[in-house]
């Protein structure tokens, strides 16, 4: 089976939708986003993709946004399920990937209990694309041998975060949904050892048109200075000091803000 081959009445296919913009889709992606019978579809997913699917096709809203009211989890899985057993050719679009901080396995084992066919259709995960797009490399060999991607929910109280062995190992930080928590975030970095000169770009809807970039350091997220746009990719690290613009980017997206 390619992966861009027509979906079969009953599949499932888990499809990426990238950080945004449409030309950023695998060619997967854009085929059975445009020859499908549903789509059930994140909040972060972009008008121009949305644009993309058949006319015909039902459009089935499943977005969580931090702090609203939102689709259950269980919910979309029982929609999923209850659409494919009804023979439709289902699309399940997400921002970025879906098994990166997109709850992927949750579905996908859901599908599997019921004996639903699916497939997985990978995505640029917004980790790696954000800061791309902004001209900054989370990898660079003059600066870190190592990388960490985490979810900025570890914040929160109940956090598995091990912070003091995460400042040890890991130079450079990318964090989803970093920017609710993220002077939480900030202030358990300082306390675990992470200098509060340390660089930060917080990077909101990077590749669409409404994209903002804001940039400075641990201090000036602990201080209320540097806050952001949500939803966004947070990377903390000195690679964020090795960003170059090359995009052309009006003065007014450029978020030179306190760097």
């Amino acid at each position: 089976m390619k992966l861009n081959s027509p979906l079969n009445k009953g599949e499932v296919a888990l499809v990426g939708a990238g950080p945004g913009d449409a030309s950023l889709l695998t060619l997967a992606a854009a085929s059975l986003i445009a020859d499908c019978d549903v789509i059930v579809h994140d909040a972060l997913v972009s008008d121009d993709i949305m644009a993309m699917a058949d006319p015909d096709a039902a459009l089935v809203f499943a977005g969580k946004r931090g702090g609203k009211p939102s689709a259950s989890q269980d919910d979309i899985c029982e929609t999923l399920v209850k659409l494919a057993q009804e023979n439709q050719r289902v699309v399940r679009l997400k921002g970025g990937d879906p098994f990166v901080f997109g709850r992927g396995g949750e579905e996908i084992r859901a599908l599997a209990a019921h004996g639903i066919p699916f497939r997985v259709i990978p995505g640029i995960t917004s980790g790696i694309a954000a800061p791309a797009m902004a001209g900054i490399p989370v990898t660079d060999r003059t600066v870190n041998a190592s990388l960490a991607f985490l979810t900025g929910h570890e914040a929160e109280d109940k956090s598995r975060m091990d912070w003091q062995a995460l400042v040890a190992a890991f130079p450079v930080l990318v964090i989803y949904m970093g920017t609710r928590n993220l002077p939480k975030i900030a202030a358990k970095l300082v306390q675990a050892g992470m200098k509060e000169t340390t660089p930060v770009a917080v990077l909101h809807a990077v590749s669409l048109p409404h994209e903002q970039q804001d940039y400075g350091t641990l201090a000036d997220v602990i201080s209320g200075q540097l806050m952001g746009v949500s939803p966004a990719i947070v990377v903390i690290g000195d690679v964020v000091d090795e960003r170059r613009e090359w995009r052309n980017l009006p003065l007014s997206l450029k978020g030179e803000g306190l760097a």
